[in-house]
């Protein structure tokens, strides 16, 4: 397999929103005199590319190829030809989109100035073996190129589309390109050729309006009921040149379609010229005419539509086509409680919205890979779904963006924008690897960064050692004001939860010098967060607050059961003095649930979850959303982020009880539910490398019925919470399919 590096493009010019540039048709045709045994195609398209071959389309997945900064990586796709190929004349064809490398509606994040942008380009090698003998071409200057009718296209602003631009048959052996342009050399971006192993892009289902209405400017507003992330078919049948305009967005304000969170306050645009996700379609005026977006998504619930009638504006005339990269479902909760059912379903609905290539932030406005949102997304996602190998990917370009001093950027793809996030984003580094191995066993993406996370804690070393403190960075994000946590304390304990979960990498690949490394490491991030960030005779953490108490409890910081005592009081304190809402934003968020279920409060964990009331999960159900909003207090930002969804591992570990590898014994697995007072049943499954796992459990009297589905060969334990036993007077069985019988003591 070869991976060529001879890039060819249409031209040196580059779109931006004052001046278009048609993504080009390229050409590239071959004879064949005797049919090879064997023929493949290894293919970068730099943004993104549409591969057909004999006018066969044949692209593996929407956006193709993989997303990375093309000076550190250049991501190839490999395709098998031989079912396309014919005696005689052989045509390849692509369309080429803007994608990342010439991602002019990011300027927010200086995508204009990134290293590796440029005009889209196209990299391939062809490979035909016949017997003993191989023949390889590649991109050339045959390769022929013409404007096609995608006038201008941008992943985040949208694409414009005019069909009397098309060409029929450009894409065929037999079809005239005698007045095309020859393409033109361009540069190598230099970075690393790997072959892509990654899950694509595709279509998940389709969806029609629930509700369409009129709205005073002449736009039709198509409600799809839910929110998700993907592009807006639109079929019509209309006049030559007429305009189709669709806009698209997540929500209504006051009943009226509504971008205004999706655009941001400091765009660079004129208000009048400001726009996003939009679809602009041209009409041909010959019948039906079908449209769907080639190289970029949207993230809504909601389209407008201009330029159509009152006639025209029916359910067909626009379908949702729900796109993701295309994972499989691993695992799910359900239970009596609704609320809790609902926002099960809304952290599932945001991973998916949220999962183009690699783990975003949005699906709309930024569809940034940063790194915190997945620190805090990772084990949910690993025990919802199977993205591991899309994580090990993403891990690898991570590392290689690395700043040369060892500092990280705050998301990947970068630019070379912004300032220093923190370690809790920086962790990213550190919990994927940690996550794929203590759920999956996988250490892939562990021997990936086993290097560089030296690097990092060696920066991390000179910047404590500097500065006395970590005090930057982003800290407790998402907190309702006041925000309490000090970021000195967050940007201290992450430090020493990155090199504790480091450690366990270490030991599972046998490496005893690192290992020993970051335990000293994190013994002195620990001695320095109890000497001066904790008082230690109330166990009260830096900043009083919900996240601190909660952080510290969490992540070991006491050295007996009685100074955890102490410090869980000062947090029961805290809870109870915002009226036992939760006050913490995605940091203390990740964790206090879980600590509080821990120590015996699940009742409250719940309830302070559930609460219709702001700040919490509940609040977002009564506001009537489906997926995830970037605030617990309000919606007046993004309303569909995945980094609150840990509360889905929450659902599936303490009250579906089920616990892959527990104290870190790969290819084991307890059962360990807890039986919350508001709820009669719950239940969940979870595939684990050695079957289906499921745990259901329903109230009946005094009793729990816990009915368990285990698979042969999984060792484990089946354990009865505090305060219960099973029928026998046991608190503790082995792990075997049945059903089980648990009283309360």
């Amino acid at each position: 397999m070869k991976y060529s590096s001879k890039f060819f493009a249409a031209t040196t010019e580059k779109c931006h929103w004052t001046k278009t540039v048609p993504a080009p048709y390229m050409r590239r045709s071959f004879v064949i005199d005797e049919l090879p045994d064997n023929a493949e195609i290894t293919v970068c398209g730099l943004g993104f590319y549409e591969i057909y071959i004999n006018g066969k389309h044949i692209t593996k997945g929407k956006l193709s190829p993989y997303i990375t900064n093309s000076h550190e990586t250049l991501v190839y796709d490999n395709y098998d030809l031989m079912s396309y190929l014919t005696k005689g004349k052989n045509t390849l064809a692509f369309i080429l989109g803007n994608g990342m490398q010439n991602c002019f509606g990011g300027y927010i994040w200086d995508f204009e100035k990134a290293r590796f942008n440029s005009a889209p380009k196209i990299a391939f090698a062809v490979e035909l073996k016949k017997g003993e003998e191989t023949t390889v071409f590649e991109a050339d200057e045959n390769i022929l190129t013409h404007p096609s009718p995608i006038v201008s296209d941008d992943l985040r602003l949208g694409e414009i589309y005019d069909a009397n631009l098309e060409i029929d048959g450009w894409n065929t052996p037999d079809f005239d390109d005698s007045d095309w342009k020859k393409a033109i050399p361009a540069a190598d971006p230099g970075g690393e050729c790997i072959l892509s192993t990654v899950h694509p892009i595709v279509k998940t289902k389709e969806l029609k309006a629930v509700k369409i209405v009129k709205e005073e400017d002449g736009g039709f507003v198509y409600d799809f009921g839910e929110n998700w992330a993907g592009l807006t078919r639109l079929c019509i049948s209309a006049e030559k040149g007429r305009k189709i305009k669709i806009q698209h967005c997540e929500r209504l304000i006051d009943g009226k379609f509504n971008q205004d969170n999706l655009i941001f306050g400091h765009d660079v645009r004129p208000k009048d010229e400001r726009y996003t996700q939009q679809t602009e379609y041209i009409c041909k005026g010959e019948g039906k005419e079908e449209y769907t977006p080639f190289f970029t998504y949207y993230g809504f619930q909601y389209a407008k539509v201009w330029g159509i009638t009152d006639e025209e504006a029916t359910e067909d005339l626009l379908i949702y086509e729900v796109m993701n990269t295309s994972l499989e479902s691993r695992g799910d909760f359900t239970c009596s409680d609704e609320t809790l059912n609902k926002l099960q379903q809304m952290t599932r609905r945001s991973d998916l919205a949220n999962f183009w290539h690699f783990p975003t932030d949005c699906p709309h406005r930024e569809k940034n890979g940063w790194t915190g949102d997945a620190v805090l997304s990772a084990e949910q996602m690993l025990l919802n779904f199977d993205p591991e190998d899309n994580f090990y990917f993403w891990i690898r370009a991570i590392c290689r963006s690395l700043r040369f001093d060892g500092s990280m950027y705050c998301m990947t793809p970068v630019t070379g924008w912004g300032g220093w996030a923190g370690p809790a984003w920086d962790a990213v580094l550190v919990t994927l690897p940690y996550f794929a191995y203590t759920i999956r066993g996988d250490l892939r993406a562990a021997k990936e960064v086993s290097g560089t996370i030296l690097r990092y804690l060696h920066f991390l070393s000179y910047h404590l050692e500097q500065d006395g403190l970590v005090n930057t960075g982003l800290g407790d994000w998402c907190c309702p004001e006041p925000r309490e946590a000090p970021v000195f304390l967050t940007s201290r304990i992450m430090p020493y939860d990155i090199a504790k979960k480091a450690a366990v990498l270490y030991r599972a690949m046998g490496m005893d010098a690192e290992e020993a490394y970051v335990n000293a490491f994190a013994a002195k991030m620990r001695k320095t967060i109890r000497e001066n960030y904790c008082d230690l005779e109330t166990m009260t953490f830096a900043g009083n607050c919900q996240t601190s108490q909660a952080m510290g409890i969490f992540y070991g910081l006491c050295d007996t059961k009685e100074e955890e005592q102490k410090a869980f009081s000062v947090l029961l304190d805290k809870i109870h003095e915002k009226d036992d809402h939760m006050h913490v934003g995605v940091l203390g968020g990740r964790v206090i649930f879980r600590v509080l279920a821990d120590h015996g409060y699940m009742d409250l964990a719940l309830n302070m979850m559930c609460r219709p009331d702001a700040p919490s999960y509940g609040y977002m159900v009564a506001m009537g959303y489906n997926t995830l909003l970037e605030s617990t207090h309000t919606n007046i930002d993004s309303c569909n982020h995945h980094f609150w969804g840990d509360i889905s591992a929450f659902m599936i570990e303490y009250i579906a009880g089920i616990r892959p590898n527990p104290e870190l014994k790969i290819g084991t697995l307890n059962i360990a539910p807890m039986f919350p007072t508001k709820l009669d049943h719950a239940e969940g499954y979870y595939n684990a490398a050695e079957g289906k796992v499921e745990s259901k459990w329903v109230r009946s009297g005094e009793e729990i019925i816990l009915t368990v589905t285990a698979p042969e060969g999984l060792k484990g334990n089946i354990l009865a919470p505090f305060g219960y036993r099973f029928e026998n007077g046991n608190t503790a069985l082995r792990l075997a399919s049945g059903e089980y019988k648990i009283v309360k003591i």
